[in-house]
């Protein structure tokens, strides 16, 4: 499974920024905090992306400089990897674009990340995907199943760099309230 995720992932970073329409930021909702306990999960603090997260146990941490050439710079990222109970992956990634991203350009850089994750592969299909604000940031919800997978995820925006949390299980497998428990403590680090 974490094969699988890695594959999704480098297909749809070098997508990032190719935008298509999609809601005006008119109609954005502000995430709303979930309040469910799981006392055995540990917090996880990133240096990289200043931010924190509670994940199911220490996460795997994987780090890699993507070239892309037909935008002609390098992408670099860090992802953190943990399994719960060998029936579902959670999974920060935090990807630094160089600096000339244009932040006014966030929702159809989130809108060009899903769809670059779509198109990876013709059996995945959107169930959901909804634009919302995390912390004040433009954020997108989505949720895909390839086959018997579910690949659930968020997606943030801040400046040049993107935040995913994000979970991949079987079908059966699927707890709405372990996903939410990690998405919502998601929470960025006071400067």
């Amino acid at each position: 499974m974490k094969h699988k995720l890695k594959q999704i992932l480098a297909v749809s970073m070098a997508t990032l920024f190719v935008p298509f329409a999609g809601l005006s930021a008119a109609t954005i909702p502000t995430a709303e905090v979930v309040q469910v306990k799981n006392v055995d999960w540990k917090e996880f603090h990133s240096v990289t992306g200043k931010c924190t997260l509670m994940f199911p146990n220490a996460p795997e941490h994987i780090s890699e400089k993507m070239s892309v050439p037909e935008e002609g710079y390098d992408l670099k990222y860090d992802a953190y990897i943990a399994s719960h109970e060998k029936k579902s992956v959670y999974m920060l990634l935090i990807a630094q674009y160089p600096k000339f991203v244009d932040q006014s350009l966030a929702q159809a850089s989130l809108e060009g990340f899903l769809n670059g994750i779509l198109a990876n592969n013709p059996g995945n299909q959107l169930l959901f995907a909804d634009m919302l604000l995390v912390e004040g940031k433009p954020a997108l919800d989505f949720f895909i199943r390839t086959g018997g997978i579910y690949f659930k995820g968020r997606a943030i925006m801040v400046d040049n760099q993107l935040y995913l949390m994000a979970m991949e299980c079987e079908v059966q497998n699927y707890d709405e309230s372990r996903y939410n428990y990690f998405v919502t403590s998601f929470k960025f680090n006071k400067k």
